[in-house]
Order: structure tokens, then C-alpha cells, then sequence
């Protein structure tokens, strides 16, 4: 009976949690209720944001709509547990928490009892002795010796034991009233929600689930690329290390990789933390520790397919560290790039050589005696370091706080100090720049990294011993189909 009864509490809570999702946020998908979803200003754009937890990891949304303002495409992907904070949610966890109690009680009820019948019945030959001892005595009670009434008083005393089972399945009948009323009350809770849910059932509520979730991966196959307009408040994830360092996600796009690697400090460093999750790094646990052959300079690093690109101490080499065989697959000089302090950002910091990636590809962002210490743009092919196409940008590097790319845009920041904004975006597919107005709060006063993931579309900043997020939103257009 208590199998049943666990079974039912677990259905309907998984039709319940399933169906507040789909009420509440599958009307709004892919156009279905021909809302424009959009928190703020124009709704042609798309935003972007991770929603840090410890357990429900980080998640990613996106929304979008067309020129005329019509919702065209919405993705949503809501933290694992968002359901648990739903009024309905808790009513149905207290359900089922219900379920699971009266169905124990019944467990230990029945156990009980089969013990307690056992008892009796191996008491039954005994009983049925006395019985009939007493009838002899009350029919002839000139047989009644002091012999035959010590032999009765032992055996009398060898059924004392039955009174307290009998005490107890009084008690179990008390017991078995309350159970019976608790039963009716989660009938009546049941019947009100089945009422609220409705007539659909749980496997084609799932079906349901399914056609809209291939819809929406449909739909976020032709969300394209993005021009930054906003950055979000800041979203600390971890205090963690000295003033300087960089940490980061793989930003290879695709990849199901959830490990994040930090490494602190600047200079001659080699020491890399391998955390499995988002959550063990905020924790500071589950890591494992690279020691690379070769030391690091600056906090430019970026991880890429399952590799380490960075830029090599005292040099303007770039090196190629794979995680999973621990080992360098390949080093290239960047050619004319200054490096240990001749061009870095405003910080200092030995950052003369940032690496980078974005929905596009492998960056680095340099510059060079030639150039007269214009920040210089180069596509690199990420299987050989070789520079694809290089781009003068005309902004000096050493009025860069720090940069960033996205979507072949670089956009610079103009300090790594409090106040700082996003001041200027060059363009690498028409070689135009721009200058931008768009702030940020820069929470612990001293950036030293500040990194795009394609991936997640954040920001992935180092502040003063602080590993911080930012959202981003990104003015959207939509691919159609020809």
C-alpha cells in the first residue's frame, strides 16, 4: 500500500512542477502568446544572463524579436530549481513529504502488528490450556490441589505478556483513525489539484515538453551574433587569490566542458587550478593542479578547445597547453609584439599580450613598435598560432583599461579603475571604429582581466582578488531562411 502511495506523491508532483513551468514560461516561447519579453528599452535585442547558485549552476537565457518589434524567438533555459520557490511547488513537496509519512506509519503499523499476531498465535496453545484447566476447575472444583494452582499461576504468568499486545493494537487503532483521516484530507489536496492542472495527463504533458524544447533549439540555432549595448551589475562568484590573476570557462562553441581554470598572478606564474564545475571553483573544491613547463606573463590566458593559450614570460612566444595529456602542443612567436611591460594596458602588469576568443575564432590583442603602440587586432588559427589577418585599431593600448571581444568587435575599456566604461568598439568585418558610452560598475575598483565567453555570453572579470561576472546585452539580428 505504501509503494502505491509513494508513486502517486512522485507523479503528480513531477505533473504539477512540469505544468507550472509550461503555464508560466513555455507561453511565452518561440511567440506562442505573441508577447514581446524585454526588461528594459528597445525589445530588438537580445540579453543574456547567468544566474549564479551553488546548486543550480549557471544558466543562460536569450531573447529576441524582429525589426518590427514582433517576438520572433525566445529561449529559455530556468535554473533547475526555480520550480521549488513556486507556492504550488511547496504545497505539492508538503504532499508528498505527507505521502511518505503516512505510508511509514503504515509500515511500522503492519510490522507491528504481523510481529504481535505471531506473538498470539504462538501463545494460542497455551491459552487454550488455561482455558481449559479453568473449565475443569469451575465444574469440579474439589480437583483444584495446591500443586494444579501453582501450575496454573505459571502459566497465567506466561500470558502476561499478551495484555501489553493488546494495549498496543488499541493503540493501532487510534493510530489507524488518525491515518484514515490524514488519507481523506490528501484525498481532498489531490482532488483540488488534479482539479487545477487539468485534463492532460503526465506523459502527454512530457510530450507536450518535448515539441516545444525541439522548437526552441530550432529557435536558437538562428540566434546570430550581437553589437554590446548594455553590461549588467556585477555578480560575484568567489574572493579568491591575490590583487591580480584571470580565470575562465572553455569558450569553444560547441562544448559541454563545465570545468573552470584559474590562475593567479602576473608574473612567472605556472601554477593552473582545474576546477570540475562552476560550483566546486565558487566552493573551492574537486580541483587538480597543471603546473605548465613554461611560465606565464600577464593575465591575457584564454582556454579553447580544451587548451591554454598564453603568452610565454619575458617574450612574445604563444603557447598552446593541453589540459587532458598535460602537455605543450605548440609555441609561435607572435611577430613584433612587445612584450614585459612595453606596451601593456593601464595597469601594467606585463599585459602586452592579450588572447581571447568569441563566437568567431582565436584573438590576440597586442601592439608593436611599428604601429607606434596602436592597439593591433590579429586572427589566429588555433591549430597552429598563425596570424590570419591583422587589423590597426588606431587606439593606444596604454590608455586601455582592458578589452574584449565579441562577435569581431573589440570593445576597450578606458581605465581598470572605478568609473570605468566600455569607451571604444573597432569592427573587424568592415575595419571601422566607433566610440561607445556604455558604463559598468566596477564593484572592487582594480580590473586586471576582463574576458568574453561566447559560450555563456558574459563577462569574466579578476577585480582586486574577486572573480566576477557581468551579463550582457547585445543589440540582435536574427538569421532568416533565405
Amino acid at each position: 500500500m505504501s509503494v502505491p502511495m509513494l508513486k502517486i506523491g512522485a507523479v503528480l508532483s513531477t505533473m504539477a512542477m512540469v505544468t507550472n513551468w509550461m503555464s508560466q514560461t513555455l507561453p511565452s516561447l518561440v511567440g506562442l502568446n505573441g508577447t514581446i519579453i524585454s526588461s528594459e528599452g528597445t525589445h530588438e535585442r537580445i540579453v543574456s544572463g547567468l544566474y549564479p547558485g551553488s546548486e543550480e549552476g549557471w544558466q543562460v537565457y536569450s531573447t529576441a524579436s524582429d525589426p518590427d518589434g514582433r517576438c520572433m524567438c525566445t529561449v529559455v533555459a530556468p535554473a533547475r530549481n526555480l520550480c521549488k520557490r513556486d507556492p504550488r511547488s511547496r504545497q505539492l513537496r508538503s504532499l508528498t513529504e505527507q505521502v511518505q509519512n503516512v505510508s511509514q506509519s503504515m509500515e511500522v503499523v503492519d510490522l507491528r502488528t504481523s510481529r504481535d499476531l505471531q506473538y498470539v498465535r504462538d501463545s494460542e496453545p497455551l491459552l487454550r490450556g488455561v482455558d481449559g484447566r479453568l473449565h475443569t476447575y469451575v465444574a469440579s472444583p474439589r480437583s483444584l490441589t495446591a500443586r494444579s494452582l501453582q501450575e496454573l499461576k505459571g502459566q497465567m504468568s506466561q500470558l502476561r505478556p499478551l495484555l501489553s499486545v493488546v494495549e498496543q493494537y488499541r493503540l493501532d487503532l487510534q493510530t489507524l483513525a488518525t491515518l484514515r483521516m490524514e488519507l481523506l484530507n490528501l484525498s481532498i489536496v489531490l482532488t483540488a489539484i488534479q482539479e487545477e492542472i487539468g485534463a492532460y495527463d503526465y506523459e502527454e504533458l512530457q510530450q507536450r515538453v518535448l515539441l516545444l524544447e525541439t522548437r526552441l533549439h530550432s529557435c536558437m540555432n538562428k540566434l546570430g551574433c550581437g553589437r554590446l549595448t548594455a553590461v549588467s551589475n556585477p555578480i560575484t562568484v568567489r574572493a579568491s587569490g591575490s590583487r591580480f590573476g584571470s580565470w575562465m570557462t572553455d569558450a569553444m562553441i560547441p562544448s559541454s566542458d563545465s570545468r573552470v581554470w584559474s590562475m593567479d598572478g602576473y608574473y612567472k606564474g605556472r601554477r593552473v587550478l582545474e576546477y570540475r564545475t562552476m560550483g566546486d571553483f565558487t566552493k573551492g573544491q574537486n580541483f587538480v593542479q597543471h603546473l605548465l613547463p613554461h611560465p606565464w606573463a600577464g593575465t591575457g590566458h584564454v582556454v579553447y578547445n580544451g587548451s591554454l593559450y598564453y603568452n610565454k614570460h619575458q617574450s612574445n612566444i604563444l603557447v598552446q597547453y593541453h589540459f587532458r595529456s598535460r602537455s605543450v602542443l605548440l609555441q609561435r612567436s607572435l611577430s613584433g609584439a612587445g612584450y614585459n611591460n612595453t606596451f601593456p594596458y593601464s595597469w601594467g602588469g606585463s599585459s602586452d599580450i592579450d588572447l581571447m576568443a568569441d563566437e568567431t575564432g582565436l584573438w590576440a590583442v597586442y601592439t608593436s613598435i611599428p604601429n607606434a603602440g596602436n592597439i593591433m587586432v590579429s586572427r589566429l588559427d588555433p591549430h597552429s598560432l598563425e596570424v590570419l589577418h591583422s587589423w590597426d585599431t588606431g587606439f593606444p593600448k596604454r590608455s586601455a583599461g582592458e578589452a574584449f571581444m565579441i562577435c569581431g568587435t573589440l570593445y576597450v575599456t578606458n581605465s581598470h579603475l572605478a568609473g570605468a566604461k566600455v569607451h571604444f568598439a573597432y569592427h573587424t568585418n568592415t575595419s571601422t571604429y566607433e566610440y561607445t558610452d556604455i558604463p559598468f560598475h566596477n564593484q572592487y575598483s582594480h580590473i586586471s582581466m576582463m574576458d568574453y565567453n561566447p559560450r555563456e555570453r558574459a563577462l569574466y572579470t579578476w577585480n582586486n582578488g574577486h572573480q566576477v561576472l557581468y551579463n550582457v546585452t547585445l543589440f540582435h539580428v536574427i538569421r532568416s531562411d533565405g
